[in-house]
């Protein structure tokens, strides 16, 4: 494992744990939406991660296979997807200009499916693991200062 490597890894994990903050945020903006600009009502969005495979520019020809796995690499985010398997709230609200007219659910209003306690805590979620990544990237930062100290 090079220098920048554990740098590098670290630098993908607050990229993907800045983008799930912004939907995080985007989902707590949106809960009580009930028209969004492509009609409809809002859904809640989550991000997905999948681990990031990077192939090397050159591969040293003295490190085995087996400790040249990609495991370790980092993380990127593969998609936003939304949530459209869990319900809506329903709201009985017949005043309301986005109160559905006619059928079963007559004078209902439709809101997202985002329950802001639900977000809250991915939020600090994804804040945790934002500072466990500053907290890895300076301690490797750290170690290679100690290590050009010993060369002096």
């Amino acid at each position: 494992m090079g220098m920048f490597t554990a740098i590098n890894t670290g630098a993908s994990g607050l990229t993907a744990q800045r983008m799930r903050l912004d939907v995080i945020s985007d989902n707590i903006a949106n809960a009580d939406a009930t028209r969004t600009p492509e009609g409809g009502v809002f859904h809640r969005s989550r991000v997905i991660f999948k681990p990031r495979v990077s192939q090397p520019y050159w591969r040293s020809p003295f490190l085995p296979e087996a400790l040249d796995s990609e495991i370790g690499r980092g993380v990127r985010v593969d998609s936003i997807q939304k949530d459209t398997d869990t319900q809506t709230r329903l709201v009985w609200d017949p005043s309301h200009p986005d109160a559905i007219v006619s059928g079963p659910k007559k004078g209902y209003v439709e809101y997202p499916n985002v329950n802001v306690v639900t977000e809250m805590t991915d939020m600090i979620s994804a804040s945790r693991s934002y500072e466990a990544n500053v907290s890895m990237i300076n301690g490797s930062k750290s170690m290679f200062l100690k290590a050009l100290e010993i060369g002096r």
